[in-house]
């Protein structure tokens, strides 16, 4: 027999593909980086299929790739050599909501904005907050973060306990519904932003938060993005906890008000804040106006309703959509820096002086909070010289992000597209310890081959 009727031996005739349109919608995520058509795709409806699938891959020497809702921005979940796709949409219930307990069991395909909306029934949430609709289990593999990180943490802080398939089809149970664990290797943690290459989340448990009862939303302008990114500095070293802290320049709310705002385009703070009472909240206001107006604030607007909050976060979360409306015939990178927060101010500086510098087309936002920045820039297709500057930008303001004591990668993952950063920021040392990792978990290299430390070998395929 064939692939696709090995594999539908396995997951049922319906659930196992090569059609050329099926291999195209799952041959890359939403970056630029390579694409290529994997050789198969199955969707299991439960984790002894996922099991099977694993354990043929591995006989064959075939890669496996996880699959949730291919909205990554590294190449995270491209195929890039080919294989099987395991698509997860089948395996997307809520398993048991530990209600009790401010937790919840869920299968990996479940996806992040519909899963808040049935958990909203019983006034709880999860917090991560990436944006775009991922699912639970690509959120976990890359562990993602987003507008409220800067409060209750990113995914990795909110995992308590996995299973996983492993390579060899092993299925594991790692941690547990305890808060406080100490018990052995945190296994949890390491599966958690391995972006696929150690095993395949077969369920989670999570940490969740009560919907709050009050908040806030703020909008502060300012003159210069240097004086906003200050501002941030300010606010977190004040001991205030934004909810959301995001930092966006004058581009970026011009395009957000294409299709969602109306704000001043200028360069621009919006936060939010939770509190147990109107005049907790209140008083924070009043210091973080006060912080704002020292930093050159021009206008401050607190106390944003409902409907205006919405729509301000609507417009955030579209940006990046929007961008790429705009540029649809444009090659574009994606810079994902992060840093301790006292050096936020002179990385935004930085990155902000070299959009006057190097003459690039592109915006600079991010979750400023928790020291987070994003820059994206375009090139037109048929200009390399362009597109060499592109990433001649990339390299610089990562490398200022290093020397910051920061990371390639706040909350994309690796992937393809920071693999080359991973030396500089980790070292040699650090790199081979994770390479023996890999090999340790997947002696064959058929996990996401080609991604985070990059092995090379990939079975027959």
């Amino acid at each position: 027999m064939g692939l696709v009727a090995d594999l539908a031996e396995i997951v049922g005739d319906a659930h196992a593909s090569a059609a050329e349109s099926i291999l195209q919608i799952h041959s890359g995520d939403q970056s630029s980086h390579e694409r290529r058509l994997p050789d198969a795709v199955v969707w299991p409806a439960n984790t002894a299929e996922v099991s099977a699938v694993a354990k043929y891959a591995s006989a064959n020497r075939i890669p496996l790739v996880g699959w949730g809702a291919g909205s990554s921005l590294e190449g995270n979940s491209n195929p890039v050599h080919g294989g099987i796709v395991i698509d997860f949409g089948r395996m997307n219930q809520i398993v048991e909501v530990h209600e009790n307990d401010f937790q919840v069991t869920v299968q990996p395909g479940i996806f992040y904005k519909d899963m808040n909306q049935l958990l909203a029934r019983q006034g709880l949430f999860f917090a991560p907050d990436p944006g775009a609709n991922a699912s639970i289990g690509g959120m976990i593999a890359n562990n993602a973060s987003g507008t409220r990180t800067v409060k209750y943490g990113a995914t990795r802080d909110n995992v308590l306990a996995l299973e996983v398939v492993l390579a060899s089809g092993e299925v594991i149970r790692t941690g547990s519904r305890s808060l406080k664990q100490s018990a052995g290797y945190d296994l949890t943690h390491l599966f958690t932003g391995s972006e696929g290459t150690l095993g395949l989340i077969t369920e989670a448990t999570l940490i969740l938060a009560p919907l709050p009862e009050h908040f806030s939303a703020v909008v502060a302008t300012f003159d210069d993005t240097p004086s906003a990114a200050e501002a941030v500095f300010g606010i977190k070293g004040s001991g205030i906890s934004p909810a959301a802290l995001e930092l966006l320049d004058a581009e970026s709310i011009r395009f957000m008000n294409m299709r969602v705002t109306d704000l001043p385009e200028m360069p621009t703070l919006l936060m939010e804040f939770h509190g147990a009472s109107e005049v907790a909240i209140k008083a924070e206001l009043e210091l973080v106006k006060e912080i704002c107006e020292d930093c050159g604030c021009t206008r401050f607007e607190a106390g944003v309703g409902r409907e205006s909050r919405d729509r301000l976060w609507e417009g955030r979360h579209a940006l990046g959509e929007i961008l790429f409306s705009v540029y649809p015939d444009s090659h574009y990178l994606i810079t994902d820096v992060s840093v301790p927060i006292s050096a936020y101010p002179e990385l935004a500086a930085y990155a902000n002086s070299l959009y006057g510098e190097m003459g690039v087309h592109g915006t600079l936002f991010g979750h400023a909070g928790d020291g987070n920045l994003h820059t994206v820039n375009f090139a037109p297709l048929d200009d390399d010289d362009q597109w060499a500057v592109l990433h001649d930008f990339n390299d610089r303001v990562v490398q200022k992000a290093i020397e910051l004591d920061g990371t390639c990668t706040g909350e994309h993952g690796v992937g393809i597209g920071k693999q080359k950063y991973m030396v500089y920021e980790h070292g040699e040392g650090a790199i081979e310890v994770m390479k023996q990792v890999k090999t340790l978990f997947d002696p064959l290299n058929i996990l996401n081959p080609g991604k985070v430390v990059g092995i090379k070998g990939k079975g027959k395929r």
